[in-house]
């Protein structure tokens, strides 16, 4: 029993010294978002969404919640931001090819239409960000429109 109670003590002193160290935060501008929002217009509707549902992960500036305070759970979360960010990134929007938009609004128009996006493993702990019917329909609509106006724009005159 006391070897036990040794190793616990062990594990205990280990996971209070890990609270020291975390990665680093996505705390950046989120002012770095408005040349996307200027260049794609969504409507005030598509707009809230992208702030409660997305910006979080596919921005440079994240809204952290109070479990992000916990080693190894913020590691967990950093790791599905820089994942999110990867993939779409509305504040490193400036300077992508029209192409590169494009296929990112073709990705973005897929997972929506298929409730990929938000992740669950998200919307369990932020119940605002899951999308109802009309939320999705609002931006995949939105998304097609910047699509079209995409396309227009890459057709040579």
């Amino acid at each position: 029993m006391k070897k036990i109670k040794k190793i616990l003590l062990i594990l205990l002193v280990l996971f209070i010294a890990a609270q020291i160290f975390g990665p680093k935060r996505n705390l950046g501008d989120i002012a770095s978002v408005e040349p996307f929002l200027k260049e794609t217009n969504p409507p005030e509707d598509v707009k809230i969404i992208l702030k409660e549902s997305c910006y979080d992960c596919h921005s440079s500036n994240t809204r952290y919640p109070w479990y992000n305070n916990i080693t190894p759970v913020n590691y967990w979360l950093e790791s599905y931001i820089s994942d999110g960010k990867k993939h779409f990134n509305m504040s490193e929007w400036d300077g992508s090819s029209l192409k590169r938009k494009d296929h990112k609004f073709e990705d973005l128009i897929e997972a929506i239409e298929k409730k990929w996006m938000p992740l669950d493993e998200y919307t369990w702990m932020h119940a605002d960000a899951k999308l109802t019917d009309v939320q999705t329909k609002a931006v995949v609509d939105w998304a097609k429109q910047v699509r079209f106006k995409y396309s227009l724009e890459a057709k040579p005159e």
